[in-house]
């Protein structure tokens, strides 16, 4: 890992913690080194445990690190993936089960890691079943992004709902998510984009103990900021994320660009 030439500095809005680091490397490893010494505790006190983790590009820089750290409690994590899109062909470049077979489990021997098969002819079900897995496997830990359009998972503003009582299920994904898939090279076009995918609700990722949010990169300082000052609700649902007792937004001068006057060191 690279050493930083400018500190970090560190925040509190509602009861999230932030954490603003130079540069999306020194974010990424930041993040990667709060997520491998809750992996390290969590190991002490369960023989298994659930670990949940997001993709997407502001994952990058953050399972990088994390995939080099030596001697990590692999062997004791179930993990699960947020969502997955219905209808992708999973070798699809911007297949998530080919993201993280690429990123992840190549590179560390987890004891299982579960998949969610976007390819299924019955996508509700699917989504049931993987809502038991990982219900059984009690995830005690949460990577997480958040969307150009606040959303958590692919809970876009139009699907989101804080009282979910699904814990898994087939969403229909809207216009910005779909151009941030776009914008972000996953797809050539928005037209090529699919248009629903199986997500994991809100519910589910805030009963989570602990959640590191890595959010990098000029193209969300907005949502940053909209996330840590409008009121909450599923207009961007990322404000939900201010209730949480353990939750860590890591970011870059890019994504706190937009938040003059809004950080107060605690």
């Amino acid at each position: 890992m690279t050493e930083e030439v400018v500190p970090a500095k560190f925040y509190q809005v509602g009861k999230m913690k932030v954490e603003v680091h130079p540069s999306a490397q020194a974010a990424g490893e930041a993040a990667a080194r709060a997520g491998a010494n809750a992996l390290i505790e969590l190991a002490k006190s369960h023989r298994s445990f659930g670990v949940i983790f997001a993709s997407g590009a502001s994952q990058l820089k953050m399972l990088e690190a994390l995939t080099g750290i030596a001697n990590l409690p692999w062997n004791q994590v179930l993990g699960f993936h947020m969502d997955e899109y219905v209808e992708l062909a999973e070798d699809h470049p911007a297949s998530f089960r080919r993201y993280f077979r690429e990123r992840l489990t190549s590179k560390v021997q987890m004891k299982d890691f579960f998949e969610i098969d976007g390819n299924t002819p019955n996508p509700v079900g699917t989504s049931r079943e993987y809502a038991e897995k990982l219900r059984a496997a009690a995830p005690q830990l949460c990577f997480l992004g958040i969307g150009e359009n606040g959303h958590l998972a692919f809970n876009d503003p139009p699907a989101a709902n804080f009282t979910d009582s699904e814990e898994a299920k087939v969403v229909q994904l809207d216009a910005v998510c779909r151009q941030q898939q776009t914008a972000e090279g996953w797809f050539s076009s928005v037209e090529q984009t699919p248009e629903y995918a199986i997500t994991l609700t809100i519910p589910v990722l805030l009963r989570v103990p602990k959640l590191i949010v890595s959010v990098p990169g000029k193209r969300k300082a907005n949502i940053v900021r909209r996330a840590f000052t409008e009121p909450i609700s599923t207009a961007c649902p990322a404000t939900i994320l201010r209730t949480h007792p353990d939750a860590t937004i890591y970011l870059d001068l890019e994504s706190a660009g937009e938040l003059d006057g809004v950080l107060v060191s605690p």
